[in-house]
C-alpha cells in the first residue's frame, strides 16, 4: 500500500474528516461546560474541548499535506491520542468514569507531534 494509493487517500480523507468532527464537536463542548457545569468539571471539559479543537484543526490541515508514512502515524496517533485524552475527561465529569485513559491520550498525542518533527527533519 504506496502513500498515494485509493486506500491511503480513504484513511487520509477518514482523519481530515476526523478532524472536522472534532472541531465541531469541541465548540459544543465548550459551551456547555460555560453553561451548564461549574468548578472543576467546567475547568476539565474546556480543557478537553481547547484540546480537541486544536488537535481537530490540526488534523484537518496536516491530512491534506500528507507526504508518507510517518506523517500518517502521526495523524493516527493525534486523533487516537486526542480521543483517549478528550474522552477521558468528559466520561469522568460527565458520567462518573474513569479519567485512566487521559495520561495515555496526552502521551499518544505528544508521540503524534514528535512523528511530525521527525517527518519534517527527513524531507
Amino acid at each position: 500500500m504506496g502513500i498515494g494509493s485509493g486506500r491511503t487517500a480513504r484513511h487520509i480523507g477518514g482523519l481530515v474528516a476526523a478532524g472536522a468532527l472534532l472541531a465541531g464537536v469541541s465548540v459544543g463542548l465548550s459551551a456547555y461546560a460555560a453553561h451548564a457545569v461549574d468548578g472543576d468539571a467546567r475547568a476539565a471539559l474546556q480543557t478537553a474541548a481547547v484540546f480537541a479543537f486544536g488537535h481537530g484543526i490540526a488534523l484537518v490541515l496536516m491530512g491534506r499535506a500528507v507526504r508518507g508514512t510517518i506523517e500518517l502515524a502521526s495523524l493516527v496517533a493525534m486523533l487516537l491520542g486526542t480521543l483517549l485524552f478528550a474522552g477521558a475527561l468528559v466520561s469522568r465529569h460527565l458520567f462518573g468514569g474513569p479519567s485512566f485513559f487521559a495520561p495515555w491520550g496526552g502521551m499518544l498525542t505528544m508521540f503524534g507531534w514528535l512523528l511530525q518533527a521527525v517527518a519534517a527533519l527527513r524531507r
